[in-house]
């Protein structure tokens, strides 16, 4: 009977399994660092979702920015709209908005500056300019 000089606690049927080489002539295994890899996953994970995240706030403040617009649209054109108009508006012209010494809104054709030194109103609400969806525009806001 011949004596197998290996013991059988130093072997293995699936040498495939082993996480470091089995023989002098296998290729070096080298284990993973799991923690360093998804360190680094991680890592590029939070600045992709950070630049997308900072892109979706610039989107929501230009819309912010727009629906105050529009507001400011809507406010200007209700005070108009309840004023003493002489005229028809034009779509794409200007015109200047005044209060009248009553509180009441007047639109005109006429500037401050070409009123003289003394403006018949009470004060000059700012120039305004009739916009194609027949809201109005407040170019220049008096001080």
């Amino acid at each position: 009977m011949d004596h197998n000089p290996i013991d059988k606690d130093k072997i293995t049927e699936n040498p495939h399994n082993l996480p470091y080489a089995h023989t002098i002539g296998s290729p070096v295994i080298i284990p993973l660092d799991e923690g360093k890899i998804k360190g680094k996953a991680m890592a590029a994970m939070y600045q992709q979702t950070q630049t997308q995240m900072d892109q979706l706030r610039e989107q929501m403040q230009l819309i912010a920015n727009q629906a105050q617009k529009l507001q400011d649209r809507v406010k200007i054109s209700e005070k108009i709209y309840e004023a003493k108009i002489g005229f028809d508006p034009l779509i794409g012209h200007e015109y200047y908005l005044y209060i009248r010494k009553n509180g009441v809104y007047l639109l005109s054709m006429v500037s401050p500056e070409q009123w003289g030194k003394t403006i018949p109103f009470e004060s000059f609400e700012g120039k305004v300019k009739l916009l194609a969806d027949h809201t109005w525009d407040l170019l220049d806001k008096s001080d």
